[in-house]
């Protein structure tokens, strides 16, 4: 029994969509004397199942040799496509956690969309996201793992704009899914060149094939360069980072996911291929310099946004840009292990803050303070969440960090120095936001701010259990860094760094002495990281002004030449047309003098070609 649930793994993301599929008669219109919510219901139960089947798998295959399931999809002369399923302790891990997390945030959403009534939309939508990344970690074809981040796309897009009668969520669905759209177009093409050179699309025999791959280097690198824009889309990597911040837009239990699963499965694929992706040094290199960008600018970027969720959501991308670091450098187990702490320590963050949201309505970070008192266990959440997130021991991200550092340490010192300043400036980041937030006296918005409901509670009570325990499930699943392989100066300065960026921020914020807002001495510096780094304003005088001018100019082209030739031909015939009826009597002899007179025109001119 429990090994047939192991080889029907498949059914996970089925599941999903079942649940989906049931909502649809609680949508307004259809079942009115219920209401919207039996539609959460039908989706958490059967979320529920496909956690408990994803569970006893796991069981089943722990330690294990990987299985591999193979389904025929499409077969065309030589074009030969199967849908093929990897059966491993990573990948039912993964769906592990991606099945419970999901089943966390759709308890925490019955608490969050309480008054609203698009549930049925709402439930709907999470449960596409669910089976698109469930599909994703399950799949051992690139080209699957291609169409699920298409899913995932489509499925943030509508997510984000689930309140479409506001402005800033259709502005922000509509970046989000555009962005990801260049990534995922730029992907696509080296989906497709890979397989004239490979012969496949399986990640298993990919890995074989990059072995002993013979191509020209420059087809390696264009073909590399092509494969990662698709992950660095995904993980809101510079320059299409853009997207994230705006993605907040959507509501809360939403962004819980897209900021743990759905960025994180973006380098999920990125890992995969990491095999081909060595196969050029130049890509190899501009993963590392990208994610070294990205995770520089977007902490510095963090500490300046006075919106909770903006500042949070850069702290993502900080940490995708160690994930791309890693990669880079060749630490794909690393890179595994820190995808699995950051998920959970940032869960537990925007869980937390999701709740102060909902019930202080303002997303402005100087309008909170106080709330220590009225909501301590939000408070303590944010804490535990703040400490698993950075280099804080004895809590999860430090250990991976120190061994993603101490490896580091002989071959790129540099990176070293960059991630302990990453580190740093994270700390106080988090720490800023936690001192503005629950630090400090109560204000305006903040006065009656009570605890929030069971099922917002509940969520975070068992997010922070499972944050606290992440260091001993490293150490039973003999993912713990060995002690001796350790350095004690790595180790000493993430702690030394964490406690300088937090120790900071505490101070400035919880003293009462400093005023707040903090200025900086240069108002052009202070704008320069509140304004994401001009970013968006260096788009607007580059890349979009040259597409803007090439519109115009197809425009113009088509408007005055193309339209113009029409237009004129139109104009002739008309013309034409309104002369010629002057001329015609209704009697037989001028309709053959017309003939006559065209006939001779007609062979006057083809003579005169002749002649001249």
């Amino acid at each position: 029994m429990i090994e047939a649930l192991s080889q029907t793994i498949w059914l996970v993301p089925l599941y999903a969509l079942i649940g989906a599929i049931l909502a649809i008669p609680w949508s307004p219109g259809i079942i009115r004397e219920t209401g919207p919510r039996p539609s959460g219901y039908v989706n958490l139960l059967m979320t529920f199942i496909a956690l408990i089947h994803s569970l006893v798998a796991l069981v089943d295959t722990w330690e294990k040799p990987t299985t591999y399931l193979s389904f025929p999809w499409l077969h065309a002369v030589d074009l030969n496509i199967t849908f093929d399923i990897e059966i491993s302790t990573i990948n039912l891990s993964a769906l592990v956690l991606i099945t419970g997390l999901n089943f966390l945030v759709q308890i925490y959403a019955i608490g969050y969309m309480e008054m609203d009534w698009g549930w049925a939309r709402f439930y709907s939508l999470l449960a596409i996201f669910e089976a698109g990344m469930t599909a994703l970690v399950l799949c051992n074809s690139l080209f699957f793992s291609y169409v699920a981040l298409e899913i995932l796309t489509l499925a943030t897009y509508l997510l984000i704009g689930l309140w479409f009668n506001q402005s800033l969520v259709v502005t922000g669905a509509r970046d989000a899914f555009l962005t990801k759209r260049v990534g995922d177009l730029i992907l696509l093409m080296g989906v497709v060149a890979l397989l004239p050179l490979a012969g496949t699309w399986n990640y298993n025999e990919l890995a074989i094939w990059a072995e002993t791959a013979d191509i020209s280097p420059m087809t390696a690198t264009l073909l590399c360069l092509a494969l990662i824009a698709g992950p660095l889309a995904k993980c809101a990597q510079f320059p299409l980072h853009l997207w994230l911040d705006e993605a907040m837009e959507g509501p809360m239990p939403a962004t819980i996911l897209r900021n743990t699963i759905v960025v994180s499965v973006g380098a999920w694929v990125l890992i995969k291929i990491q095999p081909v992706l060595a196969l050029s040094d130049i890509t190899s290199t501009v993963m590392i310099w990208v994610g070294a960008v990205t995770a520089i600018g977007a902490s510095l970027i963090a500490m300046a946004q006075v919106d909770i969720k903006r500042s949070l959501s850069y702290s993502v991308s900080a940490y995708m840009g160690l994930v791309f670091i890693a990669v880079g450098t060749q630490q794909d187990a690393t890179a595994l292990k820190l995808l699995f702490t950051y998920t959970i320590a940032m869960a537990l963050l925007v869980m937390s803050v999701g709740g102060v949201v909902l019930n202080n309505i303002t997303q402005n970070l100087t309008q909170y303070g106080g709330l220590w008192s009225r909501r301590p266990i939000s408070g303590l959440c944010f804490l535990v969440g703040l400490a698993s997130l950075i280099g804080f021991p004895p809590l999860g991200c430090f250990w991976v960090l120190t061994e993603m550092a101490d490896h580091l340490w002989s071959t790129y010192p540099i990176l070293v120095i960059l991630m302990l300043l990453v580190n740093g400036l994270i700390a106080f980041s988090l720490t800023r936001e936690f001192s503005l937030i629950f630090g400090g006296k109560p204000k305006q918005m903040t006065v009656r701010s009570p605890e929030g409901l069971w099922a917002l509670v509940l969520p975070m009570m068992v997010t922070m259990g499972f944050a606290l325990h992440v260091p001993i499930l490293l150490y039973k699943w003999q993912l713990f860094p060995a002690w001796e392989a350790l350095s004690v100066t790595v180790a000493g300065s993430f702690t030394i760094t964490t406690l300088i960026g937090a120790g900071t921020a505490a101070y400035i914020y919880l003293n009462e002495d400093i005023s707040k807002p903090i200025q900086l001495p240069s108002k052009a510096l202070q704008d320069f990281f509140t304004y994401d780094l001009y970013t968006e304003k260096f788009y607007r005088v580059t890349i979009v002004f040259v597409v803007g001018l090439i519109s115009q100019v197809i425009y113009w082209f088509d408007r005055y030449l193309v339209d113009g030739v029409i237009n004129l031909v139109g104009l002739a015939t008309i013309f034409g047309g309104e002369t010629l009826k002057y001329n015609a009597s209704g009697q037989t002899q001028f309709y053959f003098l017309s003939i006559f007179l065209g006939v001779i025109l007609f062979v006057g001119m083809i003579f005169s070609n002749f002649i001249f």
